[in-house]
């Protein structure tokens, strides 16, 4: 589908970017696994930090606080384990029948069509820590078909 040149044009290209085009890009946030960031080549690494510099900068006056970014896959509510269960605010019980239901925590009540249900989960992070050291990434040729 190809859209207007016109449309293309922003005033604000990183508020028009639509979400889910990039891992890691919501309607809030832009996360930039540091392990990946890092592996990029020298000039990628100093302009990418100029940049998160004059952000910084621009922004110096408001109360920044400490972040907590936690790995996440829309999943199946039927195929969470119970932590993941706990952590999206869902519990896993068997009704009088013996069947397997699900209920919101907070209004106790049972999810209708849970087997269909899908809810943003913790999952195990699949990109390497910082620590790994450098991530080589695909190789260039590769990189210029998509």
């Amino acid at each position: 589908m190809s859209r207007d040149p016109a449309e293309l044009a922003s005033s604000n290209p990183v508020r028009d970017h639509p979400d889910g085009r990039y891992p890691g890009a919501t309607a809030d946030y832009l996360v930039v696994p540091r392990s990946l960031a890092q592996s990029m080549p020298l000039r990628w690494q100093q302009l990418f930090l100029g940049l998160l510099d004059d952000l910084h900068d621009a922004y110096r006056n408001l109360e920044w606080p400490e972040y907590q970014v936690v790995a996440g896959r829309m999943e199946l509510l039927s195929d969470l384990d119970e932590r993941q269960l706990a952590a999206v605010g869902y519990v896993a019980d068997l009704d009088a029948d013996g069947e397997l239901i699900f209920r919101d925590v907070e209004d106790e009540q049972p999810v209708p069509g849970a087997d269909q249900l899908r809810v943003l989960a913790p999952v195990d992070d699949p990109i390497p820590p910082a620590s790994a050291g450098r991530i080589p990434p695909r190789p260039a040729e590769d990189r210029i078909a998509d």
